[in-house]
């Protein structure tokens, strides 16, 4: 019996060239990803934010200091007024200190201003705040760390629209809101050789023309503003945990009674 043979070029044609070069080149901008990330971020160091979660009274501060101070520019578009009676609060204390842009404590926590007016007058319209703490979070840090470290981290800077710029976020267009409490602070520009032929820079502040609040106040005050952004994001926070708790303490309990059941099952058999 004779079988009829077929020749198969087995040669890799242009297509396939051109693919596996596209395919190095794709692996390696993944393994260099990390190493530009690291580069590029990380000049400034983070303070580590205080946790106040379970102080009601301080997350009761942040609020209203959200209130006072943000909720002109930045909205909670995702959450109500009514979620605040999670921090102790009654309903008439929401609508009597805390509601000055709605008429019904069920209402979103949203702004008046429309975007396009913002990107005008700012250049950016202002980010809604529900999950902030959240979106800030990176390697080098939580986002309450972020917010910690940008909140405290405002300082006069004349080149600037608003008269103000930012160490951890240069050339923000969002100004001071809290200057009347922190004051003013001025930066110190230093430079330095980074040993790869680059200059470092590094920005010092100092406390200018001093504000309402002492230092320490206004890191307290600032801390309670974090933390109640903090809850925001994720307000059954403190629940999730106490539940996932439980459920570990209960699968291990399960755990213990499920091995002493195999082992009075299987003692005849071994």
């Amino acid at each position: 019996m004779v079988f009829e043979g077929r020749q198969v070029q087995t040669g890799t044609g242009k297509g396939d060239f051109q693919m596996r070069a596209n395919l190095k080149t794709f692996l390696l901008a993944i393994l260099l990803c990390p190493v530009l990330v690291l580069a590029s971020g990380g000049a400034v160091p983070l303070d580590r934010a205080p946790d106040v979660q379970g102080d009601q009274a301080a997350l009761q501060n942040g609020a209203r200091l959200f209130v006072n101070y943000c909720l002109n520019c930045h909205g909670m578009s995702f959450v109500r007024y009514k979620r605040l009676t999670d921090l102790g609060l009654t309903e008439q204390q929401v609508q009597d200190n805390l509601m000055f842009t709605a008429d019904k404590i069920g209402e979103p926590m949203r702004i008046a201003m429309q975007r396009d007016e913002a990107k005008v007058w700012f250049g950016a319209a202002p980010p809604d705040l529900t999950v902030i703490a959240r979106s800030r979070a990176s390697e080098f840090g939580s986002g309450a760390d972020w917010l910690y470290t940008y909140l405290r981290g405002f300082y006069r800077d004349s080149e600037r629209p608003t008269g103000w710029n930012n160490v951890i976020f240069e050339n923000v267009g969002m100004p001071h809101v809290l200057y009347e409490l922190q004051g003013e602070q001025i930066a110190k520009v230093s430079e330095a050789d980074d040993g790869h032929g680059g200059k470092v820079k590094t920005i010092s502040l100092e406390q200018g023309k001093p504000g309402k609040m002492s230092k320490e106040e206004y890191d307290k005050a600032t801390a309670d503003l974090v933390s109640y952004l903090v809850w925001m994001g994720e307000p059954m926070a403190e629940t999730r945990k106490t539940i996932g708790t439980v459920v570990l303490a209960f699968l291990g309990l399960l755990f213990v009674l499920s091995y002493l059941l195999k082992k009075n099952y299987w003692k005849d058999i071994h």
